[in-house]
């Protein structure tokens, strides 16, 4: 399997880890975006570290308190989601190509199919990785 990232994924992830990517436009598809540059320059762990610190540094630059937005549960849920369909998809030239070879991930609610509201949506889950309560997420 061939994963890559084209020129414009590395303008988007140097703007994003110079804190000048704007914070309105870091949706969703943003996130994904950003998790699959990182999967496919990193293991998962250096993965999920690299994507917290981006996220830690956008949001300190953005003068937002990271206790009100950061929630560590969902990056790392996220990222193993991406690493999955990544295993699921046989190639990718960008990180476009990748999410719109898989548009069920932009579901954004899709994590309630693993979680409980009352777990997700914990500060235990906001602060520390917690394992799915409903279903596991699939790994490979």
């Amino acid at each position: 399997m061939s994963y890559k990232i084209s020129p414009e994924d590395t303008v988007f992830k140097v703007k994003v880890e110079a804190c000048s990517f704007p914070i309105p436009d870091f949706d969703h598809r943003a996130h994904l975006r950003l998790a699959y540059i990182y999967l496919v320059e990193n293991n998962a762990d250096e993965a999920i570290e690299k994507m917290r610190n981006a996220l830690l540094g956008l949001l300190k630059k953005a003068g937002i308190d990271p206790s009100s937005k950061f929630h560590e549960t969902l990056i790392r849920a996220w990222l193993l989601a991406v690493q999955y369909s990544m295993n699921q998809t046989e190639e990718s030239d960008s990180a476009d190509n990748f999410i719109n070879k898989n548009p069920k991930m932009l579901d954004s609610k899709i994590m309630m199919t693993h979680y409980s509201a009352e777990v997700l949506f914990s500060d235990k889950a906001r602060s520390g990785f917690v394992e799915p309560n409903l279903e596991p997420i699939p790994l490979s």
